[in-house]
Order: C-alpha cells, then structure tokens, then sequence
C-alpha cells in the first residue's frame, strides 16, 4: 500500500515538475526580469544600499509587525535551512554537478521573481484596526485579481509544504545529523525543538522576527565561515569544479562509484526544484514574512527579497563546492550525511561534528520557527481563525511522530508536489500582476510615494488589475 502510494506520488511528482513547469517558471522569472529592465543585476549595489546598507533601520511603528530586516531574517529562518544543506546534498546525489548550474539560473531571475511577490505582498496586505497584519500570495490573488479558488489552491499547499518541509523534515534533519555525530536520540531531538518552537510562537510574530534577527546571522556566518575554509583549502579544484558544473548541465554525467548516474532532464529538474525550494523565489512563502514588516513602502521590503536570494545562493554554493571538491559524491550517500561527509574530509570528525551538526540545528529549528507564520496564514485562509486556533498545536507534532524513521527521505517527493501546487497558482499571480509591480517599483523610484505603505494600511487605496 504504501509502495503504492510512492508510486503515485512520483507520478504526480514528474507531471508537476515536467519540462512545461520548468519552462513556465523560467518563462515568469525572465519576463519579470525582462519587464524590470534586470533591475537585480543593474541596480545590484542600489538593492544592497538599501537593504543590509540600511540593517539598523528600525521600521514606520515600533508597536506592531517586523522591522525590515527582522521580516527578511524570518524569511531566511524558512530558507536557510534544510533546503540549502540537505536539498542541496540530495540535489547532487541525484541529478549531478549540472544540477548546480541550474539552480544558479533560476536564482538570479528569481531574484526579480522575490522582488516582485514581496512588493505584492506587502501591497495587498490585510491591516486590522488593532495594526494585526496578514498578507501573503493568497491575499494579493484576492485583492489584486479576485481569483479566490487559486487563492484556496495555493494555500493548501503552503499548509501542506509547512508541515512535510518545517514541521516533519527540519526535525529529523536535525535528528539524524545529532545521532551521528552524538549518539543522541532522535526524539529529544525532535521534542527539544518542539518545545523551543512553541516557546517563540507563542510570542507571536514579534517574537518570532526578535528571535530570527539574533539567530539567523550569526549561524549563516558560521556555516559560510566553515565552506569558505574548504574553498580555500581545495581553490586548486575550482576550475574543475566550474568545468564539471557547467559540462554536465548540458550533457549526462555517467555513473561513477555510489554516484548511479543522471540524465540532461533529471539534472534540469533537480536543479531547478532544489533551486526554488531553497530560495523559495516565486514560491510565495517568504512574502507572508515580508508582509509583516514596519517599511515606508511595498518596493523598499521588495528588494530585500532580492538581497535574500542572494544570501542563500551563496550558502547552497558553499555546500555544493564542499561536495563536489572533497570528492565525496561517489560515496553514495545522500541528504544530510553527504554533506557531512563532505566536511569530514577537511576537518577533524569532532571539530565536523560541533560545526555542521549545530549549523544544521540552528538552521532548521530557525526554519521550523519561521514556516509557523506560513502555516498559520495559510491555515487561516483554509479553516478560519477559529479552526486555526485549535490547530496550532498541530505543527508541533508531526516532527515528533517520524523523529526516529530513518527512510524520511522519501517524503521529499511529496514537498515536491506541495511546492508544485504552491509555486504554480503564485507564478500565475506574478504574471497577471507585473504591471502592478511596475507601477509600484516606479512610484518608489521616481519619489511619488502615493502607494506608500501607511497611506495604503489606512485607506486600502490598492492597485486594481482585475475585479
């Protein structure tokens, strides 16, 4: 029964992320950036200035929501994590150095794709009269076009992608990297991040952006300072290295070792999955974070979208450099332990073991955190807020549940779908709402400020496309 189930997920698997999907989310993703005019490659060093340049700004309201750079860090939470070391390593073990090539594309046009779904979503946002803030795809499809039952679809797979992506695979991650290197249960593994993540949420979304902000750079610091010593190390490998990356993009790479082997089309379709689950660039989870945030105007938040994807390209680059040029790849491992194994061949074991094994903890449990407000505001649109209100305690238990299965790893097909059935509704969106975009990047740029933020909140003065 369940091998069948396997079964048809994979099949559902393979459609959703058939060569058409791939077309169309390089199709949105260029057009976007085409309509910008690359504006996240023109104006890179105008996008940094006004993002990690402006850190300390503290936002309109010091009462409600997120300064800026707490709803960025509360994006990276659900970003920086699993997706940038473990889908990385799975990427690899799968689809081959080629896959690299192609999560590097789809990232730097899903820079502008970010850029974009967190104007809109800071745009579209729902402010009540006591300043509480949701917003997200499902609102700017709500408000900006009027298509509810996308709107529905997209929120079942936010709700269904949090619990498989946050609530059940960060944990056993965590787990399986802490009884490797420690010898230490799974399940206080997994119970131990429970109580830590239930501990902030409670707290609400200030909690949680006041926790992500401390967090979440001083742990991508510590991984990106650990890669960059194995760049160092191994700087003799890079032009063979860029040579592997860039042959097999184009061209099958054979079996080797552990290593069964990939295809043109699985190199593709690994690279570009991967790619957006790790940067999540026109997923439409991050803007739910960024809609929270204290910003004098949509597009100002909407470049730390861009400055985010950046971020995370780098980390899953450090990742892969570590594999490819430690050699590992051949071992046949997969997910977390190739990644290890990866760090092991330059470190001492002990040294691999406190680095990577504390790296992973802090990134996935900031992740789990950080998809709580995804689950909650997708959970929200389904249910209501009274439904909701009993299935918070819902995410936390899953994690526990599968802590000690070891073939966890196979519940990755179904985060492929729930990444399909998200990104799919929300690329629709971005395309039917660019020209939206554009008046809004144009209205900060040129200084008109008449959809800033605090005039929009108040007067819900939005841009219409559709009614």
């Amino acid at each position: 029964m369940l091998q069948e189930i396997m079964n048809i997920a994979s099949i559902i698997t393979e459609f959703l992320w058939g060569p058409w999907t791939m077309i169309f989310i390089a199709f949105v993703s260029i057009y976007l950036t085409i309509k910008s005019r690359f504006f996240q490659a023109r104006k890179f060093g105008f996008i940094m200035k006004n993002t990690i340049g402006k850190v300390f700004d503290r936002g309109e309201d010091k009462h409600e929501g997120m300064t800026p750079f707490q709803a960025t860090t509360t994006a990276l939470a659900s970003t920086v994590g699993m997706g940038s070391i473990a889908g990385i390593a799975t990427a690899l073990s799968i689809g081959g150095p080629g896959s690299i090539f192609w999560m590097w594309l789809l990232a730097f046009f899903g820079m502008m794709a970010k850029t974009v779904e967190v104007t809109l979503a800071v745009h579209y946002r729902e402010t009540s009269e006591d300043g509480h803030i949701h917003g997200g795809a499902m609102y700017y499809i709500n408000k900006g076009l009027g298509w509810k039952p996308l709107s529905k679809l997209f929120s079942i797979g936010i709700f269904i992608n949090a619990v498989l992506a946050a609530s059940i695979l960060q944990p056993h991650t965590v787990g399986r990297a802490f009884l490797s290197s420690f010898g230490i249960s799974p399940y206080i593994v997994a119970g131990t991040m429970a109580a830590i993540t239930g501990l902030v949420v409670i707290g609400g979304v200030k909690r949680i952006g006041q926790f992500s902000e401390k967090v979440v750079p001083i742990m991508s610091f510590i991984y990106i300072l650990s890669g960059l010593v194995i760049f160092i190390t191994n700087y003799e490998k890079i032009p063979e290295i860029f040579a592997l990356i860039f042959k097999h993009a184009f061209a099958p790479i054979p079996a080797a070792g552990g290593f069964a082997g990939a295809t043109v089309a699985v190199t593709i379709q690994k690279g570009m999955s991967r790619g957006m689950l790790s940067t999540e660039a026109g997923l439409g989870t991050a803007p739910m974070a960024h809609a929270h945030a204290r910003t004098k105007h949509p597009f100002a938040q909407g470049m730390w979208g861009s400055f985010e994807v950046f971020t995370v390209i780098i980390i899953c680059t450090i990742t892969s450099f570590a594999i490819l040029s430690t050699g590992v790849l051949s071992t046949g491992e997969t997910g977390i332990e190739l990644a290890m194994k990866a760090f092991s061949a330059v470190y001492p074991t002990t040294l691999v073991n406190l680095i990577l094994s504390f790296s992973i903890l802090f990134f996935c449990l900031t992740s789990q955190i950080g998809f709580f407000i995804y689950f909650e505001t997708s959970g929200i649109n389904i249910f209501g807020k009274n439904v909701m209100k009993i299935l918070k305690v819902f995410y936390l238990i899953p994690g526990l549940m599968f802590a000690g299965i070891t073939d966890v790893d196979k519940l990755w097909v179904f985060a492929d779908i729930a990444v399909g059935v998200c990104a799919i509704p929300n690329l629709i969106a971005l395309l039917a709402l660019s020209s939206a975009f554009i008046k809004l990047m144009k209205d900060y740029l040129e200084g008109k400020n008449e959809y800033a933020t605090g005039i929009v909140d108040l007067k819900k003065n939005y841009v219409r496309t559709a009614k």
